[in-house]
C-alpha cells in the first residue's frame, strides 16, 4: 500500500521534504512480527527512553548503533545445545531480532543499559544554540523631518 501521493504537501511546505521521505519510507515498511516488544517513553522535556524486552540475551549477544538519524538495535543469540530436550511448549523467544528506530533531528544516544531482560536506551535531545529560537530586536527608525522650500 505504497500508493499514497505526498505532492500536494509539497506546495504548501518549505524544507519538509526529509518528513515525507520518512512517511513514505514508514508506510513502505511492514509491519514484521513485533519481536522483541518495546516501550517509548518521554522522561523530559528533551528526554527519551527506549526499554526493550530481550529475556535471554546477554550483554554481549546485543548491538546498540546510532548513524545520523537512525538507530539500530540488533540481537545475536548465542548458539544453544538443545539436544535431548523435549520441549511440551515453546514460548520464549531467543531468535535474532534486528529493530531499526528512526531518530528526530538532534537526537543522540545517551547511554543503555542491560538489567533483568529489559534494554533500556536513553535518548537526548540537544539542540544546537544556532537552532534555538532566538528574540530579533526590532529598531525604530526616526522621525525624518519635513523638508521645506
Amino acid at each position: 500500500m505504497r500508493g499514497f501521493d505526498y505532492s500536494p504537501f509539497y506546495r504548501a511546505t518549505v524544507g519538509f521534504d526529509r518528513v515525507f521521505d520518512l512517511l513514505d519510507n514508514v508506510a513502505g515498511q511492514t509491519s514484521g512480527n513485533g519481536y522483541p516488544p518495546y516501550n517509548i517513553e518521554k522522561v523530559g522535556e528533551n528526554a527519551y527512553r527506549i526499554v526493550m524486552a530481550v529475556a535471554g540475551f546477554a550483554e554481549n549477544e546485543l548491538n546498540v548503533t546510532q548513524k545520523e538519524n537512525e538507530l539500530l538495535v540488533t540481537g545475536q543469540a548465542a548458539p544453544t545445545n538443545d539436544e535431548g530436550k523435549q520441549y511440551l511448549y515453546r514460548g520464549i523467544a531467543g531468535r535474532n531480532f534486528e529493530r531499526r528506530f528512526q531518530l528526530a533531528d538532534h537526537v543522540k544516544v545517551s547511554g543503555a543499559k542491560l538489567a533483568n531482560g529489559l534494554l533500556t536506551i536513553e535518548l537526548q535531545r540537544e539542540i544546537p544554540e544556532e537552532k534555538k529560537p532566538r528574540a530579533i530586536q526590532i529598531q525604530a527608525e526616526a522621525n525624518k523631518p519635513a523638508l521645506t522650500h
